[in-house]
């Protein structure tokens, strides 16, 4: 795959780029895996905005995917690798020995025609999924169960990937995308290889309409709005904030903590993901 960029026929044009699809064999998703998507807007079910910028957006269907990758020991063709709008990386449609149909997330080295299988008897080569005990330490792998038989949870994105670094005892090394260092139990699955559309990072949108067809609404600075919607509001001309900037609830969008203290899965890091130089 790659990335395409067109004539600068119009300022929109001039800044955007779209990927190629070059992957894609077809633009026809299996019906039968097909459910529909009802749009909240980021309202709660009180019908109040608890996601603020969302809205409007092109219509959707959404891919069923198989995330937990039950079926042992079933060889499975790839038929097709399809482009799902509900997500950054592509799909490929499983056809089972025995006629089931599965949507799974494409590897990038995963093409039409290549046999998958999952459980303990698949080779450990891109696409086929295994638990961590079985996979050799060093294979990159994604689609990572946090508890066994929950389903893939971590490493979903596309291009994502993450490293077995090793194994001590009941739990497993995984060095994420994040650069976090996770411990996870040896009995969760998880799909060897690196997840399709790579260079999805690399595109870039060129113009707000392309933001409104994804669903995304404008975001306003709150210095720009009167003090009774935010706390940075208010003042004569474009005044400064005299505050750290926040949400309008008041929370910091900088620095601030929003992880919970009590969250029961930090006992499983080993070391924080790397901050970001600002």
């Amino acid at each position: 795959m790659g990335i395409r960029r067109y004539k600068p026929t119009s300022p929109g044009r001039r800044k955007s780029s779209v990927s190629d699809f070059a992957e894609i064999t077809t633009s026809e998703p299996e019906k039968s895996l097909l459910e529909p998507i009802k749009k909240t807007g980021g309202r709660n079910n009180q019908g109040r905005v608890t996601a603020r910028h969302r809205g409007g957006g092109h219509k959707r269907r959404y891919r069923i995917i198989d995330f937990l990758r039950d079926k042992d020991g079933v060889p499975a063709t790839v038929a097709t690798i399809e482009y799902d709008p509900n997500r950054s990386v592509r799909i490929a449609l499983l056809i089972y020995a025995d006629g089931e149909r599965r949507y799974i997330l494409a590897p990038a080295a995963v093409r039409v025609g290549q046999v998958v299988m999952s459980g303990d008897k698949a080779e450990p080569k891109p696409g086929n999924a295994m638990r961590l005990r079985d996979i050799p330490t060093g294979l990159p792998v994604h689609n990572v169960e946090m508890y066994p038989g929950r389903g893939g949870q971590l490493v979903r994105a596309a291009g994502g990937v993450a490293q077995l670094m090793a194994k001590e005892g009941d739990h497993a090394l995984l060095t994420l995308p994040s650069g976090e260092l996770r411990r996870v139990h040896i009995n969760c699955r998880a799909t060897i290889g690196q997840l399709g559309n790579e260079e999805h990072a690399l595109v870039r949108i060129g113009k707000a309409g392309r933001n409104r067809w994804l669903g995304k609404r404008p975001h306003v600075r709150g210095s720009a709005m009167n003090p009774v919607s935010h706390p940075l509001g208010g003042g004569e001309g474009r005044a400064g904030a005299g505050r750290p900037p926040c949400s309008p609830t008041g929370k910091l969008s900088k620095g601030g903590k929003t992880r919970s203290p009590r969250k029961n899965s930090d006992r499983m890091i080993v070391r924080r993901r790397k901050k970001k130089k600002r």
